[in-house]
């Protein structure tokens, strides 16, 4: 297969540039911003025509859109660029889709929930019910791609950390490195996911989507993926500064409001998987066993 990568220097994009080298598929590589010592073809994906265009001459099966407006607080005063690039922008990649039968795999977010309160993991039926307009943009990206109707694989994921780029994880490991104290909230509740482990949930997908069918993909629909576990903003930095050596830092836990945002942030958003690891056997890492991967990682760079 022919599979295009949108946001192919951001965090996921780079765990599936990654994933690509074990591949016997021809991937191309998009983004808007080019890094130096990175293949990168030029891509917006907000030109309906361009994506068309380039899907056409390349002989695209699939295309993983790993871009979107992530500046969860920033969109709250950005909502026409938010929804551009969360909503419209996945439409235009889903009617390139449908026009050659191909797939469409969309990273969505946890953040679709958040507004009614539950202590249950969230299944891929449950209603939609976002607190803010990032979750809201990415929504309705959600709906316009199955309104399009084209084969997709929509995937919720949450908490998304890396070597690369700017996250959570790189941040609290430079704080708990250079800070005598340290306060984080522990009434958010949910999962770490380390992005190679979605990289390889997405090969997954990929490599099911390659056998021979007849027609439409019946496994066509969203799916939840984040690593295993349940945990707090606190246990998460807490395991950071363990796995990492910090050990000097004194790490308290907060509540939610001694940090003021313009969005009231999910207070649980755990993601049931059973959907994708029923459907395509994709074996889910226990969080803090990612986590470690990724900090032995980031000390060797």
């Amino acid at each position: 297969m022919t599979i295009l990568v949108t946001g192919a220097n951001g965090q996921l994009g780079n765990e599936m540039r990654i994933v690509a080298q074990d591949s016997n598929d021809k991937y191309i590589f998009t983004d808007v911003n080019q890094v130096e010592g990175l293949e990168t073809t030029y891509l917006d994906i907000t030109d309906r025509e361009a994506i068309l265009q380039m899907v056409k001459q390349n002989g695209v099966n699939a295309i993983v859109n790993c871009a979107a407006y992530t500046n969860v607080d920033a969109a709250e005063s950005n909502e026409a660029l938010a929804e551009k690039l969360n909503a419209d922008a996945p439409e235009n990649l889903a009617m390139a889709m449908k026009a050659v039968g191909g797939l469409l795999v969309q990273i969505s977010t946890d953040y679709v929930f958040g507004k009614e309160p539950y202590n249950v993991p969230c299944r891929e039926n449950q209603q939609g019910t976002p607190t803010g307009v990032y979750g809201l943009t990415k929504l309705h990206g959600e709906q316009k791609i199955q309104a399009v109707g084209c084969d997709y694989v929509i995937i919720r994921t949450a908490w998304l950390y890396s070597e690369f780029g700017k996250n959570f994880c790189k941040t609290m490991l430079n704080l708990t490195a250079t800070k005598p104290a340290l306060k984080v909230v522990f009434d958010q509740v949910g999962t770490p996911t380390y992005a190679l482990d979605l990289a390889h949930a997405i090969e997954a997908v990929l490599a099911d989507y390659a056998q021979p069918k007849d027609g439409k993909y019946d496994k066509t629909g969203v799916y939840h993926f984040s690593n295993e576990g349940v945990c707090s903003w606190f246990d998460f930095t807490k395991m950071i500064a363990e796995y990492s050596g910090q050990t000097s830092c004194d790490v308290q836990p907060c509540h939610s409001d001694e940090f003021p945002s313009p969005v009231s942030r999910p207070a649980y958003s755990v993601l049931d998987k059973t959907k994708i690891k029923e459907t395509y056997g994709v074996k889910v890492p226990y969080w803090t066993d990612s986590l470690k991967k990724c900090i032995a990682n980031l000390k060797e760079k």
